[in-house]
């Protein structure tokens, strides 16, 4: 026996690769969540542990705290994992945790016991039911957000130590509720104010580089969970994961990505090409971006300059089927939106053979959509969205 095993041969193996459809995840997040290697990292490991079964039977799959500044994908990224895995990024249960703030609201999770007043009127929302509201063959699993998880009562946090120890929470009724097939994410914007540092000093902490004034603010912010939540809780959390502040190279994916999700729901009601200029890029990142807050500003700058006003062109006629519009900067500084025309071709004389004239020949005479004909303007290096 000792003379066969002196003629094995050893191969090294690689236990950083990754599944095929771990890969696959990993992919779709990062083409949803600027910015966070980190956080898809992490729930692609995650993820492939689970494949892989050896995930511990008797709590929940995995359980994850996202802390870091507003505006900065992390309730995002529970979104795009749900659309990942269910096509919808609505498939998991989200809980407000600002909205039980007093412990006796912990019966709309739990349901009231019986006797209490009230008590066959407040359904459990934690039932087992719920869970399993969004549970597929391929993926039998359940996402549940805890939303600003601070802002909750003590009550909430005694909850959640049971259903992370246990994986699973008795409610009102007494009935059992299994959550061993759930991934359990929580938010926090505390500390979110140490990375207000990175901002104020360009060179990040006393004259260090921005890459090790993030370290040392994600170190500042870990440290704040610990004075705000009790060593039992934190314990009980596989992943605490600080989110980075975005910079002027995430903000231009961002705005490319919105800038999709836009063109998407514009070809829900009507099959035409938007094509955004340099200019106007220029404008949103200008007047949409602040890295204290985070994205949420330039998605609400895009829904009330681009989406509103596509959405009232359409609605006045202006804008049809198959046509091509032009998203501009005015030269005072508004968006102004443009419309594409082909040109009249001229009909052939005997003397010339007559030819057909396909779209890419065709000339395009360009008209505001609103105010009088202009001449043609060349598109400064226009990017298709």
């Amino acid at each position: 026996m000792a003379k066969r095993s002196r003629n094995l041969k050893w191969r090294e193996l690689d236990p950083g690769r990754l599944s095929p459809e771990a890969s696959k995840l990993r992919a779709a997040l990062e083409s949803r969540v600027i910015g966070q290697q980190d956080a898809v990292d992490s729930l692609t490991t995650f993820h492939q542990i689970w494949l892989s079964g050896l995930n511990d039977p008797n709590r929940p799959v995995a359980s994850f705290l996202f802390l870091g500044p507003t505006g900065t994908g992390k309730t995002r990224m529970v979104e795009a994992l749900a659309e990942s895995l269910f096509q919808d990024r609505r498939a998991m249960l989200k809980v407000d945790c600002a909205e039980f703030s007093h412990s006796h609201e912990i019966a709309r999770l739990i349901g009231s016991p019986p006797g209490y007043l009230g008590h066959r009127d407040t359904p459990p929302f934690l039932s087992q039911e719920n869970l399993d509201r969004h549970q597929t063959r391929q993926y039998p699993l359940t996402l549940l957000l805890f939303d600003e998880v601070e802002k909750a009562n003590d009550a909430l946090w005694m909850l959640l130590l049971g259903i992370l120890d246990k994986g699973t929470l008795t409610l009102g009724t007494n009935e059992t509720v299994d959550l061993t097939h759930t991934l359990i994410f929580m938010t926090s914007n505390v500390g979110a104010d140490h990375f207000d540092r990175l901002h104020d000093k360009p060179l990040g902490f006393q004259g260090l580089d921005p890459d090790l004034g993030q370290e040392q603010v994600s170190e500042s912010v870990l440290e704040a969970t610990r004075r705000v939540f009790s060593p039992e809780f934190l314990n009980r959390i596989d992943r605490r994961i600080v989110f980075n502040s975005l910079g002027d190279p995430e903000f231009k994916k961002i705005l490319d990505l919105e800038l999709s999700y836009i063109r998407k729901r514009v070809q829900k009601r009507l099959d035409i090409e938007i094509r955004c200029t340099a200019g106007a890029r220029r404008y949103l990142l200008e007047h949409g971006t602040n890295p204290r807050y985070g994205a949420r500003p330039l998605r609400n700058l895009l829904e009330t300059e681009v989406l509103f006003p596509l959405a009232s062109l359409i609605s006045s006629t202006q804008v049809k089927e198959g046509d091509r519009i032009q998203i501009d900067a005015h030269s005072e500084g508004d968006l102004i939106f443009r419309r594409a025309m082909k040109t009249m071709v001229a009909a052939a004389t005997p003397s010339q053979p007559s030819h057909k004239t396909s779209d890419e020949d065709a000339g395009e005479s360009v008209i505001p959509v609103h105010g009088p004909v202009v001449e043609p303007q060349p598109d400064p290096q226009p990017v298709s969205i």
